[in-house]
């Protein structure tokens, strides 16, 4: 069982059962320890001890800030790298685009001089979309699919019975994505 304190508080020396004041007619001096006075050399610690703290939590203050930027630095250098041909591919799509058109005039007389010349335009054509492929570069697919305001813009519409509303009919101009970024919508025609 715990001790029972309650003569602390007086002087006499009765017994008493717990929760009982003490009955005798002493008054009751509470016993107060003395305070300790500090002397310099322990207000001297207390102040260091507090500089050393602060000294700490300013250091993992500052490491912390310094991870936090290399990990920005990281995903932005990274990010930099993933997609710096982006302006140079920009440049390059009307040339593949006009490489279609002209590839588009090819006709079933392989004999006249036009068809030699296309034949040149599609070897110069393959050369490129495989350097595109190379580095990400892909022509988006569209043609009856659901038109995604993402991936498509569409730049005219078209009653149909035969299609559900919202799809793409006919791809007008190619659109192309570098990794997994939209550097152009294709343009295309859709159902109503």
């Amino acid at each position: 069982m715990d001790k029972c304190n309650c003569n602390d508080e007086c002087t006499c020396g009765e017994d008493c059962t717990c929760g009982e004041e003490c009955k005798c007619d002493e008054k009751k001096e509470v016993k107060k320890a003395p305070k300790k006075k500090k002397d310099k050399k322990d207000v001297k610690i207390e102040e260091l001890e507090k500089k050393v703290r602060d000294s700490l939590n300013e250091v993992l203050t500052a490491k912390a800030d310094l991870i936090n930027y290399r990990k920005r630095k990281d995903e932005e250098v990274s990010k930099m790298l993933k997609y710096c041909n982006e302006d140079l591919v920009k440049e390059m799509l009307p040339i593949i685009d006009t490489f279609e058109r002209a590839i588009k005039m090819d006709d079933d007389n392989l004999d006249d001089e036009v068809s030699k010349f296309l034949e040149g335009f599609k070897m110069m054509y393959c050369n490129l979309t495989s350097i595109f492929e190379k580095y990400g570069v892909k022509a988006i697919d569209g043609s009856n699919k659901q038109f995604d305001p993402t991936y498509h813009q569409a730049v005219m519409t078209e009653k149909r019975d035969d299609m559900e509303p919202g799809m793409v009919i006919e791809v007008l101009q190619k659109g192309y994505l570098l990794k997994d970024k939209v550097i152009r919508p294709a343009m295309v025609r859709v159902s109503e």
